[in-house]
């Protein structure tokens, strides 16, 4: 397997507030990579350190230049415009034709169960529906890593179901997926790796058979025990 991103005491400040503390990690290709912790452990800011959109304010960062990624945000935002619209901007804006844009945008749509929709308003689509329409914009450039911020939070559980298939749909087909979530049952569904965050200090990183099974700090021991309760 080829690697990723390599992170080197990597450290994250907002102004006075440290989202990140001397953080170390490897992630290769092909892994599932969950990040759980409590609200403000750090989470949201790796994600965006690892696509690029939060410098490290000390430490280093090495990722694959030729790894394609994507990222979902947990309320992504959608356009004015129809479902096509919403998928076949984002493809026109990295190269493409408008017209095989909208071409591609359809089959990206259908990959989600959308096509129906094509034509809809986004704005006017469920949040469900808004989540699969965000993986089918995210899809349709072909990404090697795809994050996911959060991505099946407030979701009804039908909802989360399709959104979930559709994660391990993705990872079946080889995409490596790094994705927080504060759902332990969907990590334990997805996740080849879990990684603990509190403070944003990394204090576990376990195989999830281990996480779930085997010892951990007493941090994660008491996260793992208060949200399974």
């Amino acid at each position: 397997m080829s690697l990723l991103f390599e992170l080197k005491a990597v450290g994250v400040h907002y102004g006075k507030v440290q989202a990140l503390k001397a953080c170390g990690l490897r992630i290769q290709a092909g892994e599932r990579v969950a990040l759980v912790g409590s609200n403000g452990s750090g989470k949201s800011t790796l994600l965006r350190t690892l696509h690029g959109l939060v410098r490290p304010s000390t430490g280093s960062l090495q990722v694959d230049a030729a790894a394609r990624q994507a990222m979902l945000f947990q309320h992504p935002y959608m356009l004015r415009a129809s479902a096509q619209t919403n998928v076949a901007l984002g493809l026109w804006l990295k190269g493409a034709a408008w017209k095989e844009a909208r071409v591609q945008a359809l089959r990206a749509l259908e990959r989600v169960g959308l096509l129906a929709l094509a034509q809809r308003n986004a704005k006017a689509l469920s949040g469900g529906q808004q989540q699969r329409l965000a993986l089918a914009r995210a899809w349709a450039l072909r990404p090697d890593v795809l994050l996911l911020d959060e991505p099946t939070a407030s979701l009804d559980p039908a909802a989360k179901r399709e959104v979930e298939a559709l994660m391990a749909e993705f990872a079946q087909a080889g995409m490596t997926l790094i994705f927080s979530s504060h759902n332990l049952g969907q990590v334990k569904r997805l996740a080849s790796r879990v990684m603990y965050l509190e403070q944003g200090r990394l204090l576990a990183d376990l195989p999830t058979h281990d996480f779930f099974n085997g010892p951990l700090p007493p941090e994660a021991e008491f996260f793992v025990k208060g949200e399974l309760v």
